[in-house]
């Protein structure tokens, strides 16, 4: 076996969803370890904090190359390697932020992108009072001017944080744009033409869904009191 992991070949297919998401979580994984002096990891070591068993995680890295070494397992450094160079993440991604309101303040604070590879360089907004606002080295800048901007600073990915009765029409000025990838932080489903790729974040309704399961887990637990019926 070649001691070089195997970049996935140009003609892979798109991993499922639920693949991709646990390779975010290898990554970490791999960097917290990297992190404490680790050289090298099996797949047992590697999904056992994870809580994801082993034939899993050698199938899941399947799907994008072979990256093991009989007798030793993983290399960290040469899989994290690997691992960015799959998801995408091992050169710095532009990002645009659009709708500079309470989300988009916190969004833009947030230091987690940059240590990621992603770097907002541009933050535009519909508001005439924040229009030319300065915050840092960017400047706030009116939607008019997105076509301009993308283009000039290679933009390809946005964060939508505007209100869910625009949405729709602020992303197809994105797409009209150029940009090719929307993270939708609007509580409303958005269409989108097949070559623009779409992650869509309703808050609200994942702490709904959190608080349906912490009610029932309640509800199910040894002890708890059952409503009588009369």
């Amino acid at each position: 076996m070649s001691s070089n992991p195997k970049p996935e070949p140009a003609t892979v297919k798109l991993a499922p969803k639920a693949v991709v998401g646990r390779v975010c979580l290898y990554l970490r994984q791999l960097e917290l370890l990297h992190g404490q002096g680790e050289i090298t990891i099996s797949s047992a070591e590697l999904g056992a904090p994870l809580s994801i068993k082993n034939a899993q995680v050698r199938k899941d890295l399947a799907y994008f190359g072979q990256f093991g070494h009989p007798g030793i397992g993983y290399q960290i450094d040469d899989l994290i390697g690997a691992l960015r160079h799959v998801l995408g993440v091992d050169h710095e991604w532009p990002l645009a932020l659009v709708g500079f309101g309470n989300l988009g303040r916190a969004l833009l604070g947030y230091h987690g992108f940059r240590s990621r590879g992603f770097k907002i360089v541009a933050i535009f907004d519909a508001d005439p009072a924040k229009i030319g606002r300065k915050l840092d080295r960017l400047v706030i800048e009116p939607l008019e001017s997105l076509l301009q901007v993308v283009a000039a600073r290679q933009i390809t990915l946005a964060l939508l944080c505007v209100p869910a009765e625009v949405a729709q029409s602020v992303a197809d000025r994105l797409v009209a744009a150029g940009i090719v990838g929307i993270f939708n932080f609007a509580p409303t489903p958005i269409h989108l033409p097949e070559h623009v790729s779409l992650i869509g974040v309703d808050l609200g309704a994942q702490l709904e869904n959190l608080a349906y399961k912490v009610e029932k887990s309640r509800e199910l637990a040894p002890g708890a009191s059952q409503a009588s019926s009369y």
